[in-house]
């Protein structure tokens, strides 16, 4: 049963952030509003408690927690924010979370966003980032984490370096990733209605602003439609209470098919990103995170809350 916070900070996000989604303009309104008071720096708190330093790739920041001494492992985080919103503190207290816990070194990207720039920028910079990293570490000791649009980006990512014939990271962690942007599915409609934060409108806005004209149906905008088999061992979270949600246990589904090993937490009740946010459904959401990417003996519970029937995958 979904916790007494969650049902509270749904009610929060369907009266307010759930605007921002509503319509074309409302979403032009709240990016010009964000624009005046986003931050990309770490909360100062984290700041005094990890070592954190700053440089730049292709002339935007990108931040490297420096991982516990003798740790080899390393996360490229890229963060949620439908490609036109910046970093959030909850971005970084995941992050700092994660390191804590894992000890692994953690990369950054304040990456350039919409409208101010588009697909190209975005990518041509973590694309960047991302060669860089393979300069001082090994793909083996990489793991791709995104929440949302750094989900998407996540997946594009890895299926662009696969063209590049770039070494692969070694596991991905998808956190209510958009993987399909076409609205092919029927049951996003039905979803939409149960999600307090996301709405159509405002997101196709979204993808039209950062998309430079690429068809939704691309793999580039729409991973789920590109080649999964390239795909690493992934973690994938996502909630019933999500406007994602039908997509990403298609995606499931598909990877599973093309040869992938994919576990699914599936959270009842639970809306968008909601690992992002401090209540009890988070707390096991990141331990799942944690365990998956330290090979904690703790076994994962895989799909033990919901198994998508084959049949309605193929739908």
């Amino acid at each position: 049963m979904p916790s007494f916070k969650s049902h509270f900070v749904s009610f929060v996000l369907r009266h307010s952030r759930k605007k921002a989604f509503a319509s074309p303009e409302n979403l032009q309104r709240w990016i010009a509003a964000a624009r005046k008071t986003e931050n990309h720096q770490p909360p100062v708190s984290l700041r005094q408690r990890l070592d954190i330093e700053m440089h730049a790739v292709d002339g935007f920041p990108v931040y490297e927690i420096a991982p516990r001494a003798g740790e080899q492992k390393r996360i490229l985080y890229l963060h949620g924010g439908a490609y036109v919103f910046e970093i959030t503190p909850y971005h970084w207290h995941l992050i700092a979370d994660m390191a804590d816990r894992l000890g692994y070194g953690i990369t950054v990207p304040i990456y350039p966003i919409a409208p101010e720039h588009d697909f190209h920028a975005m990518f041509g910079m973590v694309g960047d980032v991302y060669r860089q990293m393979l300069d001082e570490t090994e793909a083996e000791d990489i793991v791709f984490m995104g929440d949302s649009a750094g989900g998407n980006m996540a997946v594009v990512l890895t299926m662009m370096a696969a063209e590049e014939a770039l070494p692969l990271p070694s596991r991905h962690v998808l956190i209510s990733p958009g993987l399909d942007m076409s609205l092919s599915n029927p049951k996003l409609f039905e979803a939409e209605r149960n999600d307090p934060w996301l709405g159509i409108p405002g997101g196709l806005e979204a993808i039209r602003m950062y998309s430079a004209g690429i068809d939704r149906n691309d793999w580039h905008i729409s991973p789920l439609y590109g080649d999964l088999s390239v795909l690493p061992k992934t973690l994938l979270l996502t909630g019933s209470h999500d406007l994602l949600s039908p997509d990403n246990l298609i995606f499931a589904e598909k990877a599973r098919a093309a040869g992938v090993e994919v576990n699914v937490v599936y959270e009842e009740g639970m809306f968008h990103v909601w690992p992002l946010i401090d209540m009890p459904e988070a707390r096991r959401a990141r331990q799942h995170i944690v365990a998956f990417l330290s090979e904690s003996r703790t076994p994962i519970r895989q799909d033990t809350s919901f198994e998508m029937p084959a049949a309605e995958a193929a739908e």
